[in-house]
C-alpha cells in the first residue's frame, strides 16, 4: 500500500470562529426581567380611571411570551453548538494535527503529532497531541498539553505526515 504526503487542510475552511455581536447591539436588548419590571411599574402606575387598552395588554403578553421564546431558543442553540463542537472534535482523534501553542517565553511554537484526546474543558473541546512513539507531548512541567480546536492549523491522517514534534514548550 503507497501513501503519498499531504500538507492537511486548512483548518479555517473547516471550522469558523466564534463571532460575537457588537457591544452596542448586547447593551440595547431588553431581558426577561427587565421587560416584567417594565410591565409591572406600567401596571402599577396607570391611571385607575383610565386602565390599559385590552389589545395593549394583549400586544405586551405576546411580546414577553416571544421573548422567552427566543431566550429558550438561544440557550438551545448554545448547548447544540458545544455538542456538535465535541463530535466534531472526536473526528480528530487518531488525525495528524499541526497547531499553534503558546511556548516557554510567551511566543508561539507549531506543534505536529497525531490527537490522542479529546477533553472537554469549561464546555470547549480540547485535545492532547502524541509524538511518533506515542507518547504525549508535554509542556515544562511534564503536564500534557492542553490545545483547544482553535489552535488547530491543518489536519491530515497519521498515515500521510509524519507525526514532527517540533520544539518541547
Amino acid at each position: 500500500m503507497s501513501t503519498t504526503a499531504s500538507t492537511g487542510l486548512p483548518i479555517d475552511q473547516l471550522i469558523t470562529k466564534n463571532q460575537t455581536a457588537p457591544p452596542s447591539a448586547l447593551n440595547t436588548q431588553l431581558g426577561e426581567d427587565a421587560f416584567l419590571q417594565l410591565l409591572t411599574t406600567q401596571l402599577r402606575n396607570q391611571d385607575p380611571l383610565k386602565p390599559m387598552d385590552e389589545t395593549q395588554s394583549v400586544a405586551q403578553l405576546a411580546q414577553f411570551s416571544s421573548l422567552q421564546a427566543a431566550t429558550e431558543l438561544k440557550t438551545s442553540f448554545e448547548a447544540f453548538q458545544s455538542n456538535f463542537a465535541v463530535m466534531q472534535s472526536a473526528g480528530l482523534l487518531g488525525k495528524t494535527v499541526s497547531a499553534q501553542a503558546p511556548d516557554g517565553s510567551g511566543g508561539v511554537t507549531t506543534l505536529t503529532g497525531t490527537v490522542k484526546t479529546i477533553a472537554v474543558i469549561n464546555g470547549q473541546p480540547q485535545f492532547t497531541l502524541a509524538d511518533k512513539s506515542g507518547k504525549l507531548l508535554a509542556d515544562g512541567n511534564g503536564n500534557p498539553v492542553q490545545l483547544p480546536t482553535s489552535a488547530i492549523l491543518s489536519i491530515g491522517t497519521a498515515a500521510t505526515a509524519a507525526a514532527d514534534t517540533g520544539p518541547q514548550l
